[in-house]
């Protein structure tokens, strides 16, 4: 055991090196005999899989149509497949809006937890990184996980110091594999596109590359745990919001496959369940992780972009915590000023010419032939209502649908920017129709105090609304 007066060192205790929090990101269209095998292998995997779900369909319909018995097929050939297949399903479930329905709702089956892998791969991957024994680093390693993901599983562990923490691992081997499978899906994707007109009018390329780009950024564990350590420290940036937190990561105990964290214990928000009096308290637990969630979008930049169930507990001390960084997104500082005007319009003064300014500013609409308050209008006809709703009846497909709609009328692609910002109220929807029916998300005062507060406190003030501490 490790003499207690010396703590291990690990490659990042002194601070991140230079150059580790750059992402890698090999050529996508490299393409060889690995990849040629592997494309083989995914064909006769995917064809099999849709063959064999097919052919017992008719003993199991049960109101199933074959559309949703080829979707079923479809999902068995990507958990066959493994990891990247797995993150591709995840893709398309939580993305219901853009994919036939039956193909997002069977790929809900690739949220689940995966098979994990052997406890021996998991301390031998710790050691490399780390650089001493297990014993050597923690006090405890429970060998089996608590959660098992695609790229990486979940251990808890406590620190020789009597800290109880977790510590996440990835897949031995993972990166090769993937990019393997990315570059081979890759060139399937491109080749269908010219056959398949779903696929040609879905982007099918741009959606792998899209995956490229988040899987490679995920698979450098020192981005991730620097992403968690800036959104926590920006939580309380306003003095507020202590109802709301994110592990704090060990860094003396990561790697470049390694994040060591605090461990937090509680329950995923789907499960939370309010006593009959709790009602309200349930209802502040989804405005306090909005306002967060929020707030980091359009004052800090980087948020969480992946706030399923999963990654959003209920504490046991009654605090709101927001879990797992693989997922980050930053929207450009104008992007940022246009959803800051849009929010301020939607629940301030109606001033949607504002937000056009910035449409324009951006080099969009410059050849639409109309003013400021004409395109003004036009966003506020097409996303208003969208926000100003009942956030437990917003579509993610109608937000979306919305957005492209005003990337056509403006003579553009649909910003893509705020793609991932949509999907997240997505998942915000299906929490707000369980803890909090009726909440606007567009007329809550509250969420954006720290955005508004003259405005905010003036309006509240008019209102005889008393916002909460």
């Amino acid at each position: 055991m490790l003499d207690p007066t010396r703590r291990p060192v690990g490659p990042y205790s002194s601070g991140v090196p230079q150059g580790a929090l750059d992402v890698r990101m090999p050529d996508l269209e490299r393409f060889g005999l690995p990849q040629l095998w592997r494309s083989a292998v995914i064909a006769v995997v995917l064809s099999t899989s849709i063959m064999i779900a097919l052919i017992v369909w008719p003993f199991r319909r049960r109101g199933r149509t074959v559309v949703d018995a080829a979707s079923d097929g479809v999902v068995d050939g990507f958990i066959t497949l493994g990891p990247t297949f797995v993150k591709l399903g995840q893709l398309v479930a939580s993305s219901s809006g853009i994919f036939p329905a039956p193909l997002a709702n069977a790929c809900l089956r690739c949220l689940d937890d995966v098979p994990p892998f052997p406890a021996d791969q998991a301390r031998s991957v710790v050691e490399a990184d780390l650089g001493y024994s297990i014993s050597e680093i923690f006090a405890s390693f429970d060998d089996q996980p608590l959660a098992a993901a695609s790229v990486a599983q979940v251990h808890a562990c406590v620190l020789h110091d009597g800290r109880e923490a977790v510590i996440k691992i990835q897949r031995p081997g993972i990166y090769a594999r993937m990019l393997i499978d990315l570059r081979a899906a890759y060139r399937g994707a491109r080749i269908l596109e010219k056959f398949v007109e779903f696929l040609r009018i879905a982007n099918a390329t741009a959606i792998i590359r899209d995956l490229h780009t988040a899987t490679m950024t995920e698979l450098n564990s020192a981005v991730e745990a620097d992403r968690q350590t800036t959104f926590r420290n920006n939580i309380g940036a306003f003095g507020d919001n202590k109802g709301v937190t994110t592990p704090e990561v060990y860094w003396d105990y990561c790697g470049p496959r390694v994040i060591c964290m605090e461990r937090m214990r509680g329950v995923p928000l789907d499960r939370f369940v309010a006593s009959p009096d709790g009602i309200d308290e349930a209802r502040m637990l989804i405005r306090r992780g909005v306002k967060v969630w929020l707030e980091s979008v359009i004052v800090h930049g980087p948020f969480h972009g992946d706030v399923h169930a999963g990654n959003l507990w209920v504490l046991d001390d009654g605090r709101i915590a927001m879990l797992d960084f693989g997922i980050v997104g930053i929207l450009p500082e104008t992007w940022r000023t246009i959803l800051t005007d849009l929010f301020r319009a939607t629940l301030i003064d109606g001033d949607f010419a504002r937000v056009a300014r910035g449409i324009r500013a951006l080099g969009y609409a410059t050849d639409y032939e109309v003013d400021d308050d004409q395109l003004g209008l036009q966003v506020a006809t097409a996303l208003a209502p969208i926000l100003g709703r009942d956030l437990g009846e917003l579509k993610l497909s109608e937000l979306i649908m919305a957005l492209i709609q005003l990337g056509r009328q403006w003579g553009v692609a649909s910003p893509e920017e705020l793609v991932l910002f949509g999907k997240q109220l997505g998942y915000f929807e299906r929490y707000a129709t369980a803890l909090a029916p009726g909440w606007v998300i567009g007329q809550d005062l509250y969420l954006f105090k720290n955005m508004f507060p003259d405005e905010v406190t003036a309006k509240a003030h008019n209102l005889g609304i008393t916002l909460p501490e």
